[in-house]
């Protein structure tokens, strides 16, 4: 069987690496009176405390419903704790935020996961936690992140390489092969501890079913558990087994009686202090480890088996060589027949290890918020000011799925606008898993009564750019490329609640009733030079030129899908109108405010901005050029007349509107030109106002840098922006890097990286109006260079600033590891891609989450050639002569 044919059986990615890299610190297990999530549970007693919601482990699989969790401790004799848990800065440890102070990269996994590998670099010295937690305490928001690297822990490389690698031979039979490599030139022991245990589900009050594993033979573990089909857990080496239960050690944590004598904690207390009391002599519990104590020669490597099946095997590992050569095989042909079209090799590996990213940052989501605010019936009743601390506007909200993280250890839950840019890339090697992932967000027990989707559980209120329509369309395309027939139903279903959504967005965040939309901070956080989400002090109201350019490409992506629905079904063509009326009005207002002599994009600075309307009617520019004055250009659509044609009513509506509101229909350029091949334009952009924009956007001393766009205009580096409103000055500043503001807290920074998700839609931008434009629609590119090329020649030149963060550059360094020389040169590290939340905006160099493949992982798809010349967006229509002129 092939990797293409196992994605059509859905029993295949019954197990997969779900596990969480961090289950402290989030809001879902935090039960404290004031929401103060990083500090109720934190990484000091993660190893003694049973969670509520889900589990964490180092290269950890476990079922879909995350009932058994197979992961791997190490010990190196030397460390206070057994590693069971990767370590990290919690939110206020960090002098820029939360951050993962390890070093592992996800080198390979198929979609079924029928074939995963992983690498994890452990030190054979005493890990630095006291020098990590005190040296970046002690560091301001000025100076970089103090990294595990910087401690010389690494420099005499007396570290371990452990690949940890996992091949299916079915659905509920995996192998497991760990491959430990001693780096040093000297010899060292490193204690290796496959552990496995249930998750927790028995001492909430809901299901007292408890159950079991024990130890009946040599070098095996037996699993009872009556909703499992896996039987066996096997050693392929001598070794002791372990046994303690999944219970929190209430004596040490809380002074208080434990619920069992050999808590979570057990098997830690026994290896590293050697208390032989922690552990069950019985050999029966609900967590267990196999004990393999190894010496390693320097330079050694060995290898290290085990097997988790539903089978009972006599000689577990005879067949083991062959199921991993035909895995790694069939994962080489899967890959091997979608990279057709990539020239290098150097292209292939960052897009494979962009894939294996996305793919083993799948996570079992569970977070009942109805329960969780009310609390277990057999716990603690939680006091009630929890009841408005968060979340309580969600009690509906139930989610109990495998879904796409941005970064199972910095963010280790959804991120709902995220997750669209996931999808994209998802959609290339598993489109059932990207349809499924949108459609999970429209399900009632994740969007609210009201329409909105949840945002993430910091605050499911939140508001996050709408770019939910533009994703499921988008998906929709791709995967009718490779299945050669539209999947209508899903389309269908989609749009039908998507239509709650955008109401939603129509009566929220609409509040003068002006077609004008605020929205909040809508994901670019501090960008701003206040707090978008604060209310102003005089009843000022903040008119977004970002929030109504989304609902604008909101408006646009549902008309473009109500017009593909109704070349199925008529009756969508209503609904096509509705949304082509709603996005000439939005267009309408953002010229004209509700007052002709203003317009949200500035005639003298050919810029747009936000404004500041005050309650006596009056605007005033909010003049600092950001991305949100970039955003208006990702509401456009291209039509033609073919499709037109097949839609009568459509037509005939559309044309009473263009002809009776004349102002609206100045709106749309070059409609009235008809043909086989003409194509008609809906943007909030026409052609002189797009030169303009693209005049700032492509100049090198403001957005465009190197590796992509800014996300702040450069122009602001020795010069900050500045305000005063209200008797208080507010200064925004170019910083290409990590923050030196906590205005949204932590690692939170869009004043000038490098951002991913606003660069692919600028480029999928200038393809959508390239389609309409001919060739000879010429930009300077870059702004002052004499040179000028069309909008698809930009939109790909900009997209190899963009894959240059990754790729060797003349002197074989990769620019996203220009902080460390070692990371280029050293042949164990130089090769392995991390994929992090931004990028410097001067540089290219990593910043904030360092496994962040969510959203970066775009670049998989930006690898990708395109698959058509529809895709490409080639337009051989004449331009019209006022549109050249302009």
């Amino acid at each position: 069987m092939t990797e293409k044919q196992r994605l059509s059986d859905i029993s295949w990615k019954k197990w997969g690496p779900y596990v969480s890299n961090r289950e402290w610190g989030v809001v879902r297990e935090d039960y404290s009176p004031d929401g103060d999530a990083w500090n109720y549970t934190n990484h000091d007693i993660a190893e003694a405390k049973t969670y509520r919601w889900g589990e964490e482990g180092i290269c950890g699989i476990c079922d879909d419903l995350q009932k058994l969790v197979f992961s791997v401790g190490f010990w190196n004799k030397k460390d206070k704790m057994v590693k069971e848990r990767f370590f990290g800065l919690s939110n206020n440890q960090g002098n820029h935020g939360e951050d993962v102070k390890e070093y592992f990269y996800y080198l390979d996994s198929t979609p079924t996961h029928s074939y995963m590998k992983m690498l994890y670099k452990y030190p054979q010295n005493a890990f630095p936690y006291e020098d990590l937690l005190r040296t970046n305490a002690e560091r301001s928001k000025n100076e970089p992140e103090y990294e595990l690297i910087d401690t010389g822990i690494f420099d005499e490389n007396e570290y371990f390489d452990i690949f940890i690698e996992y091949a299916k031979e079915s659905p509920n039979d995996i192998l497991v092969r760990l491959t430990v490599v001693n780096k040093a030139e000297k010899d060292a022991p490193l204690v290796i501890l496959p552990t496995v245990w249930f998750r927790n589900t028995w001492n909430w009050g809901y299901d007292d079913y408890k159950p079991q594993l024990n130890s009946q033979e040599a070098n095996s573990i037996t699993v009872v558990h009556k909703d499992l089909e896996i039987k066996k857990i096997y050693a392929g080496q001598s070794s002791k087994v372990l046994f303690c239960n999944n219970e929190t050690n209430n004596e040490k944590l809380y002074q208080s009686p434990n619920i069992t004598k050999y808590c979570k904690d057990g098997i830690n207390e026994f290896v590293v202090h050697g208390n032989s009391q922690a552990v069950n002599p019985q050999d029966i519990g609900t967590k267990a480890s196999f004990l393999i104590d190894g010496q390693f020669r320097a330079g050694e490597t060995k290898i290290f088996e085990f097997r988790i099946s539903d089978k009972d095997l006599a000689l577990p590992f005879e067949d083991s060589d062959a199921i991993f050569a035909a895995r790694r095989r069939e994962a080489d042909e899967f890959y091997a027949e979608l990279q057709k079209g990539i020239k290098t090799e150097d292209e292939k590996l960052v897009q494979r290890q962009a894939f294996a990213g996305m793919l083993w940052n799948k996570m079992f989501y569970c977070y009942n918020v109805e329960k969780w605010l009310k609390g277990d019936p057999a716990g603690i009743k939680p006091p009630g000011s929890r009841e408005r601390i968060r979340n309580y506007e969600w009690k509906h909200l139930n989610n109990e799925h495998v879904i796409s993280m941005p970064d199972k250890w910095e963010y280790p839950w959804y991120a709902t606008w995220d997750l669209t840019f996931h999808a994209i890339s998802f959609s290339l090697i598993d489109p059932e898993f990207a349809k499924h992932q949108l459609k999970l967000f429209l399900f009632e027990w994740y969007m609210h009564p009201n329409g909105q989707l949840p945002a993430y559980e910091w605050n499911f209120s939140d508001v996050n750019p709408p770019v939910h329509a533009w994703a499921v369309f988008r998906v929709f395309k791709i995967d009718e490329y490779f299945k050669k027939k539209p999947d209508l139903e899903f389309l269908e279903s989609a749009f039908q609640k998507l239509l709650m959504n955008f109401t939603w967005w129509v009566n929220k965040k609409d509040k003068n009733g002006n077609n004008i939309f605020e929205g909040g901070f809508l994901g670019l956080d501090n960008i701003g030079v206040f707090d978008r989400n604060s209310a102003l002090p005089d009843g000022e109201q903040l008119e977004q030129s970002d929030g109504t350019s989304w609902m604008a490409m909101f408006a646009l992506n549902m008309m473009r899908i109500a017009l593909e629905l109704a070349l199925y079904n008529n009756v969508y063509e209503e609904m096509a109108m509705k949304f082509f009326e709603h996005f000439l009005s939005i267009a309408n207002s953002l010229d004209n405010m509700g007052d002709e002599n203003f317009s949200l994009w500035d005639e003298e600075d050919e810029f747009f901005y936000d404004a500041i309307a005050s309650r006596d009617g009056n605007h005033m520019y909010l003049r600092i050029r950001t991305i949100v004055g970039l955003i208006p250009m990702f509401a456009v659509e291209v039509i033609d007349d073919e499709m037109i044609e097949k839609l009568p009513n459509f037509k005939r509506r559309m044309n009473w509107v263009l002809e009776n509101k004349p102002e609206l229909a100045a709106l749309v350029s070059h409609w009235e030109v008809k043909g086989k091949d003409s194509k008609h334009l809906l943007s909030l952009l026409r052609g002189h106002r797009l030169k303009r924009l693209l005049h700032r956007m492509l100049n090198p001393d403001e957005f465009l840098s190197d590796y992509g766009v800014r996300a702040l205009s450069k122009e602001y580096e020795n010069t900050p922006y500045t305000i005063k409103l209200n008797e208080t000055e507010y200064s925004v500043k170019y910083t290409p890097a990590e923050s030196d503001s906590g205005l949204f807290g932590g690692n939170s920074n869009w004043r000038g990286p490098i951002w991913f998700p606003v660069n692919f839609l600028i480029i999928e931008s200038l393809q959508r109006f390239f389609f309409y434009y001919s060739p000879d629609f010429l930009v300077e590119y870059p702004t002052g260079s004499g040179n000028y090329l069309n909008l698809d020649q930009i939109a790909d030149a900009l997209s190899k600033r963009l894959t240059r963060i990754f790729l060797k550059d003349e002197n074989g360094n990769r620019p996203f590891n220009s902080q460390y020389p070692r990371f280029q040169t050293d042949p164990d590290f130089k090769d392995y891609i991390l994929f992090y939340e931004y990028f410097h905006g001067d540089s290219g160099r990593g910043v904030g989450a360092s496994h962040q493949t969510g959203w970066t992982g775009l670049i998989a798809k930006i690898l990708q050639p395109r698959f058509s010349k529809k895709e490409i967006a080639e337009s051989e229509t004449e331009m019209p002569e006022e549109e050249k002129q302009d």
